[in-house]
């Protein structure tokens, strides 16, 4: 735990379609502060902000929509097609991204929160963020159900196999993780999981506070 911040800061991460965001509302109703990368990223290439411009410049006006807005979809079929340009991408946004959770983390302190912080990001490990955190915790299922899951939810088989091919393997990021919570089986798994890494992380909270970092 950061001596400037009175909370633990847990990075949540996982791979698509292994449930991440329902974890993320979990440990929401457990009471604890969700800040979601998704959000600052839609927020970073808002019309007008630096970022759009600069992604417009590197991939040309037919990412945007009619509106002049970013078409999520049109941009992600061309970089989760291309290791490079998605490279590419992610130099324009991800110091945006880190600046607006920055200034999250700032606005959290300001009004005195002393408890758990998750900030959810799927590309938390491969950006370096993952540095910056105080706990890290992976969220994984087995590779049929995470298939079966994203295909269900997006319809394009393709396009899943592309996204699942274009991120860190699970079990590279499991290694890595503090914490692992598997999403394989039945909400009610889930949620017990869940609940076992609220507790061991509140507990680290409070062996932090008794004995804070010199």
């Amino acid at each position: 735990m950061s001596p400037d911040r009175p909370f633990l800061l847990v990075g949540l991460t996982g791979g698509i379609a292994t449930g991440k965001s329902t974890v993320s509302e979990i440990f929401r109703r457990l009471g604890c502060e969700i800040i979601d990368a998704d959000v600052l990223a839609r927020e970073v290439v808002e019309p007008g902000e630096p970022a759009l411009a600069a992604i417009v410049a590197e991939f040309g006006p037919g990412i945007l929509d009619p509106a002049g807005r970013l078409d999520r979809k049109k941009l992600g079929a061309i970089v989760f097609a291309d290791p490079d340009k998605r490279r590419r991408l992610e130099a324009i946004t991800h110091p945006q991204i880190r600046v607006r959770l920055a200034e999250r983390l700032q606005e959290l302190i300001a009004r005195g929160f002393e408890g758990l912080v998750i900030f959810d990001a799927p590309v938390m490990i491969e950006s370096g963020t993952s540095r910056h955190v105080d706990r890290l915790v992976v969220v994984v299922t087995d590779a049929a159900t995470q298939r079966a899951r994203a295909v269900g939810r997006d319809g394009d088989r393709a396009d899943v196999e592309r996204r699942i091919a274009s991120q860190m393997p699970l079990a590279d990021k499991a290694r890595l993780a503090d914490y692992v919570i598997d999403n394989s089986g039945t909400p009610e798994a889930t949620i017990a999981e869940v609940r076992r890494v609220h507790r061991a992380l509140l507990a680290e909270l409070r062996a932090r506070r008794a004995d804070p970092p010199r």
